[in-house]
């Protein structure tokens, strides 16, 4: 680059602020949509009716931090998100209301690290058990990055779940996520499970340092024939305290069609999920 004045001044050097990732995975990244079908699920973490998975966390962990910060999921479940941060290089902080979840959590967490050995010296992961409407109450240090995804209402409760209970006929597979009336997947009322879920999220800013970023996974949810916009109404009502600056829109395409009100009414198979990213501006 040349000045007016005639004397030639050297580019600045390029600097990545956000990640580790080759400039090449950084454009991949920044798709609309993308295909992640995960790899089946190990026999331990069965148990969970609806997991994250841990190859799905880790791409957005990788994306969104730089080895050695910290992580914050404060919808844990069986730990998908810390292992991601494992394989990631990462520390990571992990909440969970169920109690036999946050020790399965920590038990894979544990498998994990014995797994990577060295490669993981010195990062610190842990499960809380706790609820995370309470996190205020909790000593918890200041994040570099929230990857979670809550609970779809109380759809594991919804009457058309009926063919969820057939596919997990064993015992030993939860249907639900809890009975414990402080889990948000037991709250019957959609207007108060979105009030309570939104106060979650924005109890995590003065947790968040500035201009870190916060996804969430989502879905818009089916129930008694009409659509609740769950995911359109989070955005909305969480860019009241964050901005909301994308979404990236999650494609699973190896799951049968089910002909749902064939012959008779439009419904659609949704295999799609919303990843919404927000981020915390200073000031």
């Amino acid at each position: 680059m040349t000045s007016t004045s005639g004397s030639s001044r050297p580019e600045r050097a390029f600097r990545n602020r956000l990640n580790n990732l080759s400039n090449t995975d950084w454009i991949k990244f920044q798709k609309s949509w993308f295909v992640h079908n995960p790899p089946r699920r190990k026999e331990q973490v069965l148990r969970h009716p609806a997991k994250f998975p841990e190859t799905l966390a880790q791409l957005f962990v990788e994306f969104f931090t730089k080895r050695g910060q910290t992580v914050l999921d404060p919808m844990v479940g069986t730990g998908s998100t810390l292992i991601a941060c494992l394989r990631s290089g990462r520390n990571g902080v992990g909440i969970e209301i169920n109690p036999e979840y946050a020790e399965l959590a920590t038990r894979l967490i544990q498998e994990e690290q014995d797994s990577l050995g060295a490669a993981v010296s010195g990062l610190s992961v842990q499960v809380l058990r706790g609820d995370a409407a309470e996190l205020g109450r909790m000593r918890l240090p200041t994040f570099d990055y929230v990857l979670t995804s809550p609970p779809y209402w109380n759809m594991l409760r919804a009457k058309g779940f009926k063919t969820q209970a057939g596919r997990r006929a064993d015992p030993d597979l939860d249907l639900t996520y809890s009975d414990d009336p402080a889990d948000l997947g037991n709250i019957a009322d959609y207007e108060e499970f979105l009030e309570r879920l939104v106060g979650v999220y924005v109890s995590l800013r003065p947790l968040l340092r500035p201009r870190a970023y916060l996804t969430i996974i989502v879905k818009n949810v089916k129930k008694g024939g009409k659509i609740y916009p769950l995911a359109w109404d989070l955005a909305r009502r969480l860019a009241e305290a964050y901005t909301l600056k994308d979404e990236r829109i999650w494609v699973q395409d190896d799951i049968p069609l089910a002909p749902y009100g064939i012959g008779s009414a439009w419904v659609s198979n949704t295999f799609h999920h919303y990843c919404l990213q927000f981020r915390h501006e200073p000031g």
